[in-house]
């Protein structure tokens, strides 16, 4: 019987960050105010493209696998900022990595990368790929208005990966189940407007990207998404609670995730929470945080992960994944960002200023 099993892992972060202190040396908040609703405590702030973070990601992805781009079979790219859209990303980091396979980008938003696994284990499991390499990559810092405070606060740039292989073996392992869905009602609870073909390209505002956010209708969708997910890819891979080791939830607020956790009826201590450190990263939260839970020791040899997420659509997506023998690198890769030689703020202080006199000029 064949599974796909996880082989690989790696992540991207830019070097420079920006902390709630430094957002409040220019908007209306405080640390405290941060971190109370959200948990977040930084970001990191790209100077380089998408497609730059998922490349280095995915060359670690690749050397913690043991394996080449030319052994890849296919390359899925979550992401709901890629730098071009013509043509996708995934084929820049495909051209990067010298691999020779299908290659594509899919936008399920902050749900990309769970999407990804389960396209790549269809894949896998059908025959038809034997290694994937799948990618959650974020920049949302461009497109944000930083003086909107509700999203400006909340989302930070990185990108992770993981590489899925073919395991031929009686007893399931790797992605046990997996479910995808999205709620078309609740589309424009999360949008970013004037983005798109849809944007008038004479206009003098046609970049002044807008994020439509409703913090309580969103809360409310993520939860039941979630959980409805979650469970229901337990009862498919006939998991109980008490077998599950790790739950690897998608790092958007720390409110939601506590409440996702105790809806489940699973144990506070087995969420794995590292959204403080990055905020929240969209598609490449998840593979950041299996990359971060490997280093810290918090995934053991054949422990059963719960992964969900939810993101603009609102999608949602679950997992169940057994983890194979192997939870350190079969070698490491040397593969790192050009040098940056700003921080945080002033890699945002040009977007910043333009945030302000357009907000004077609205007043």
């Amino acid at each position: 019987m064949l599974n796909a099993q996880i082989t690989g892992w790696g992540k991207c972060l830019p070097p420079a960050t920006l902390s709630n202190h430094d957002l409040a040396t220019f908007m209306d908040t405080s640390d405290e105010w941060i971190r109370s609703r959200t948990g977040i405590g930084q970001r990191h702030i790209s100077h380089v493209s998408t497609s730059a973070m998922a490349t280095v990601a995915a060359q670690h992805a690749l050397a913690a696998a043991g394996l080449q781009g030319s052994d890849l079979d296919m390359i899925i790219l979550g992401s709901a900022s890629p730098d071009t859209l013509v043509p996708n990303i995934a084929a820049t980091v495909q051209a990067n990595i010298d691999a020779q396979c299908a290659a594509f980008d899919i936008n399920a938003a902050c749900s990309g990368f769970l999407y990804g696994l389960g396209l790549a284990t269809a894949q896998i499991k059908s025959g038809q790929a034997k290694r994937v390499l799948v990618i959650g990559a974020e920049r949302l810092t461009f497109l944000l208005d930083w003086l909107q405070r509700d999203t400006a606060v909340l989302f930070g740039d990185g990108a992770g990966a993981i590489i899925l292989e073919a395991v031929d073996s009686e007893e399931p392992q790797g992605v046990l189940s997996y479910a995808m869905n999205n709620d078309p009602q609740a589309r424009d609870i999360l949008k970013v407007a004037g983005f798109g073909t849809d944007m008038d390209r004479l206009s003098p505002t046609a970049t002044e990207f807008q994020f439509q956010f409703e913090g309580r209708e969103i809360f409310k969708r993520a939860i039941a998404g979630m959980s409805a997910l979650g469970k229901q890819v337990l009862e498919e891979s006939g998991t109980d609670l008490d077998d599950v080791d790790l739950v690897v939830p998608h790092q958007a607020n720390v409110r939601i995730i506590d409440t996702l956790i105790n809806k489940l009826g699973l144990a506070k201590e087995k969420a794995f929470i590292n959204i403080e450190n990055y905020g929240n990263t969209s598609a490449a939260t998840v593979p950041i945080a299996l990359c971060d839970a490997l280093d810290q020791g918090r995934i053991q040899p054949g422990d059963t992960l719960l992964s969900c997420a939810f993101g603009a659509g609102l999608t949602s997506a679950a997992a169940v994944i057994k983890w194979g023998s192997r939870i350190t690198p079969v070698r490491q890769s040397d593969a790192t960002l050009p040098a940056c030689d700003k921080t945080g703020l002033e890699l945002i202080a040009d977007a910043v200023a333009a945030s302000q006199k357009r907000h004077q000029q609205q007043d």
